[in-house]
């Protein structure tokens, strides 16, 4: 395990690696990690500290979008479908491809303009992989266009509210892989 985070890139960094690592988890099919899914883990964790690797693309994303099932990115349901932004406009968030999804009008209302994360924590879930994914990668470029990656944890008290994201609620850690799925379509959702 590392040591904390201390500034906003090692915790978007160390988020999305864990991300990464239980994606293949759940690949795998395996119930917990194991040393190759810790591998996984630290390698990129250290590449995207060093800069020797990167946060995918969006473009990979946007294929996934295309092939998943027209329906709803919160709850899976195809009735009444409108597009949501995942960060919300009014918080900063952008009117790109990149932050747009399916919702149902129930989900859409509901969540309204509330952070992605604290909404899904109000109803006691965990976001599906492919959803967090499109979250953190949206937050770490915001961070890097706006050079706060190496802003230290401790003083980013001051930037927090003007953060398009909920930097408070960034996963450290992940629920076990039977709590969690790809897609809110998949098992356990």
């Amino acid at each position: 395990m590392m040591a904390e985070p201390k500034t906003v890139g090692e915790l978007l960094y160390w988020s999305y690696a864990n991300l990464a690592m239980m994606a293949n988890v759940l690949e795998d099919g395996a119930s917990r990690p194991g040393r190759k899914h810790f591998a996984i883990r630290s390698r990129l964790y250290a590449g995207l500290c060093r800069g020797t690797m990167n946060v995918r693309g969006f473009l990979d994303d946007e294929k996934l979008k295309l092939r998943l099932p027209k329906a709803c990115w919160y709850c899976g349901g195809a009735d009444r479908l409108s597009a949501d932004h995942i960060i919300p406009q009014d918080k900063g968030g952008a009117d790109g491809g990149e932050n747009l999804i399916y919702a149902c009008r129930r989900c859409n209302s509901s969540k309204g303009s509330k952070d992605l994360l604290a909404w899904m924590a109000q109803q006691g879930r965990f976001p599906p992989l492919y959803l967090l994914r499109r979250y953190l990668k949206m937050a770490i470029g915001h961070c890097r266009e706006h050079g706060l990656m190496e802003l230290l944890l401790a003083e980013a008290e001051q930037v927090k509210a003007n953060l398009p994201f909920a930097l408070d609620l960034i996963p450290r850690t992940y629920p076990l892989a039977a709590e969690l799925c790809k897609w809110v379509g998949d098992k356990g959702a």
